[in-house]
């Protein structure tokens, strides 16, 4: 099969409401049962099993079995990128319009990009990373410094696991909400584990987004990052 009939393949996958329902719904990078994935795709309980057949048989998504449960979670980072990215594409600016009046509030603020930090609070960290040179961001790939490493460190970002790990050590991943780059790659992934683990960053219910803690916006604040929290403003970096 060549190329473009792979990607044939998948762009009909991806060009069903209920199947783009259930991906979007793991970006989370949680697993869940094919019950809770059809409350979400807002369909029967046969066509979500039908349509999670098939994305499963198209690479998209992988099923564990555990117990009498069989849970789905989407097969890679790589996978979630590009539903990213087409998120990205989808949000295109039309005329007088803004994608994110579209958005809900709390998903612009700060939320998880598959394994990683996204909204005003993961493109913020990727601007402060970049502005003192820790990272250095090119063609949708990266490099961290070694200033940046110890930096990172300092946050309690294990960065030898990460660079130990398969996927790309760094890279820049395009914000749907901000059309601006936030932190990509193990040391993205790494970075959010750390929020989450030093408890600046939790997960809001059902969903995606995330709040930031009193402790987190006290780090930030000490970091030199003016981050807001309510209006859409842009992220400003102290000199």
């Amino acid at each position: 099969m060549s190329d473009t009939d792979i990607l044939a393949d998948v762009a009909a996958l991806l060009g069903e409401p209920a199947r783009t329902r259930i991906l979007t719904a793991l970006l989370g990078r949680w697993a869940l049962t094919a019950k809770e994935l059809a409350l979400v795709a807002g369909v029967g309980a046969p066509t979500a099993s039908a349509h999670l057949a098939r994305l499963v048989g198209g690479h998209l998504l992988v099923m564990e079995k555990q117990g009498r449960c069989h849970y789905y979670r989407l097969a890679s980072a790589e996978v979630a990128r590009a539903i990213e990215a087409l998120m990205t594409v989808a949000a295109a600016p039309e005329t007088r319009w803004w994608p994110a009046r579209r958005v809900a509030p709390a998903l612009r603020v700060a939320r998880m990009c598959y394994d990683h930090l996204a909204g005003r609070l993961g493109v913020g960290l990727c601007d402060l990373l970049v502005h003192r040179d820790y990272v250095v961001l090119r063609d949708g790939g990266g490099e961290v410094t070694r200033a940046g490493e110890r930096f990172l460190t300092g946050l309690g970002v294990d960065c030898d696991r990460a660079r130990g790990g398969r996927r790309r050590y760094c890279r820049s991943c395009l914000d749907w909400t901000e059309r601006r780059h936030h932190l990509g790659g193990a040391i993205g992934a790494a970075l959010a584990e750390a929020f989450l683990a030093r408890r600046w960053v939790a997960r809001l219910p059902d969903g995606r987004a995330l709040t930031v803690t009193p402790a987190g916006r006290e780090t930030l604040s000490e970091q030199g990052l003016a981050f807001d929290l309510v209006a859409p403003a842009a992220t400003a970096l102290s000199s």
